[in-house]
Parts: structure tokens; C-alpha cells; sequence
């Protein structure tokens, strides 16, 4: 600025003070007071940057609750934009829409299998089970066997009354054919068969034994008494029907009939085995 525009602004002032001059003498000192002080209030002090971006911040940012003004106008560069708010779509009430319950519908077919996982560990020996019972006989028609020899290790006496010679002693008993309760042989296999019936005498007895049958005397086993002790045997074959029995008898007769035995060697032993099944040619 040059001497001209110092002179200028130097005579602007004087006009002023020649203007203002004759006013504020007519103002009483009171009144003049209370103006400058009325003065200073009305005019806020100076803020500084900071503090004047945050007041315009919150004088253009609309209050919480109140309408924006529509006809006020903003610049994209301000900080505080307003941001206008979306009239939210209108919502239906689904519960008054809602009808009733529909059936229940088909069961949809079944998904694929999974793939089969990996095999667990082994897991540890169970303890041992207990000997089940002894099962049925098997097919009669398949059995192309039968066979048995069981023995008797306790002496006998028929000093009452005729009685079966029971056996105590299993060798062979194939099938279980031979019943070791009732000393009978039963027949499943129709067929010949071979027997052989062994005992040993007592001394000063006499020995009568029957080879029996179902009930019918088929030959006889018989030793008369003397002073010595021998073994005797007898043997035949026979051809059988289905369930039929094989079996020893000891005689009742009028003299004391025995057979001997002891606990420490088998001296009665019986014996028998298919020879040729029936159904064969």
C-alpha cells in the first residue's frame, strides 16, 4: 500500500470522529458506561480454528428428533454434511396373514449312506463261556456210523431178581448211540450190525448172562461154577430196525449168578458197530 492509500484510510478515521463526536456527547457518562458494557457482552470473544469447524459442525448437523430443513443448503466439502434420512418400506403383520396348519406331507426318500469308517481296536478276550448241553442227534438217514465199546468195573450179583448190566466206563460211542444211564444200545441207523459181549467167571459162581433184543433173549453168555476164574465171550450180528435196543441182561436161576470185576482193570467190556447200512444197495 502506498502513501495513497495510507492518506485515504487516515481521512476515512477523521470523518468518523467528526461524525461520532457530537453523539456521544449528548449520551450521559452512565449511560455511555452501560453501552460499552452491553457492548462487550453482545460480542463473543475470538475462537480459534479448531473450536469454530466444531461449532459449525453443530450448528449445520441437525439435532436428535427434529425435522432437517429443506430449504437450507450445504456443500459437499463441509464436515458436517447432514445425512437425509430413508423413509423406511412399509412392513406387514404376518400373524394376521397366517392361515392354518397345513397335513403333514410324505416322508422324503433316504439320503445316501455315509462312508464306512476305520476299524476300531480289537477289544479284549472275553472270559471262557460255560459247556453248553449236548444237542439233538443229528439226521438218522446221513448217519452212515454207529459204533460203541464201554466197559464195567464193579462186580455184579443177581441174587434177586433180573437186572441190566449197567456200564461205568466209555471207550467209543460214536453219536452218543449207547446210553450209559440205561446200559441200552438204541438203533438210528437201520442196518447189520456186530455185537461182542466179554466177562469174566467167579470163583465157585456160576456166570448167566443174556444178550438181549428190545425184550426177546437172542443168545446166551454162560459158564458153569468151578475153582477157577475165567474169561468168557460171546458175539453175534444182528440186523436192526430203527430204535431198536441191544442190550445185557443177568439171569436169575437157582444158583448164585455173578460176574467179576475191580476197581483197578476193566474185566467186562460190550461192543458193537454197524457193519452195512440198510438203505444201501
Amino acid at each position: 500500500m502506498g502513501s495513497y492509500g495510507r492518506g485515504f484510510t487516515l481521512g476515512c478515521c477523521l470523518l468518523l470522529a467528526v461524525a461520532w463526536g457530537p453523539a456521544l456527547s449528548l449520551v450521559p457518562r452512565g449511560q455511555q458506561e452501560q453501552l460499552e458494557w452491553e457492548e462487550k457482552e453482545e460480542l463473543p470473544p475470538p475462537l480459534d480454528h479448531e473450536k469454530r469447524e466444531e461449532e459449525t459442525h453443530e450448528k449445520h448437523t441437525p439435532s436428535q428428533g427434529k425435522d432437517l430443513p429443506t430449504s437450507r443448503c450445504y456443500r459437499c466439502c463441509d464436515p458436517g454434511m447432514p445425512v437425509y434420512q430413508t423413509i423406511p418400506p412399509p412392513q406387514i403383520n404376518i400373524t394376521i396373514l397366517k392361515g392354518e396348519k397345513g397335513d403333514r406331507g410324505d416322508r422324503g426318500l433316504q439320503g445316501k449312506y455315509g462312508k464306512t469308517g476305520s476299524t476300531g481296536a480289537r477289544g479284549h478276550i472275553g472270559p471262557k463261556g460255560q459247556k453248553g448241553s449236548m444237542g439233538a442227534p443229528g439226521d438218522r438217514c446221513k448217519s452212515h456210523y454207529a459204533a460203541f465199546s464201554v466197559g464195567r468195573k464193579k462186580p455184579l450179583h443177581s441174587n434177586d431178581y433180573f437186572q441190566p448190566v449197567v456200564f461205568d466206563t466209555q471207550f467209543v460211542n460214536l453219536y452218543e448211540h449207547f446210553n450209559m444211564f440205561t446200559g441200552k444200545f438204541y438203533c438210528y441207523v437201520p442196518g447189520i450190525y456186530f455185537f461182542s459181549l466179554n466177562v469174566h467167571t467167579w470163583n465157585q459162581k456160576e456166570t448167566y448172562l443174556h444178550i438181549m433184543k428190545n425184550e426177546e433173549e437172542v443168545v446166551i453168555l454162560y459158564a458153569q461154577v468151578s475153582d477157577r476164574s475165567i474169561m468168557q465171550s460171546q458175539s453175534l450180528m444182528l440186523d436192526l430196525r430203527e430204535q431198536d435196543e441191544v442190550w445185557v441182561r443177568l439171569f436169575k436161576g437157582e444158583r448164585e449168578n455173578a460176574i467179576f470185576s475191580d476197581e483197578f482193570d476193566t474185566y467186562i467190556t460190550f461192543s458193537g458197530y454197524l457193519v452195512k447200512p440198510a438203505f444201501e444197495p
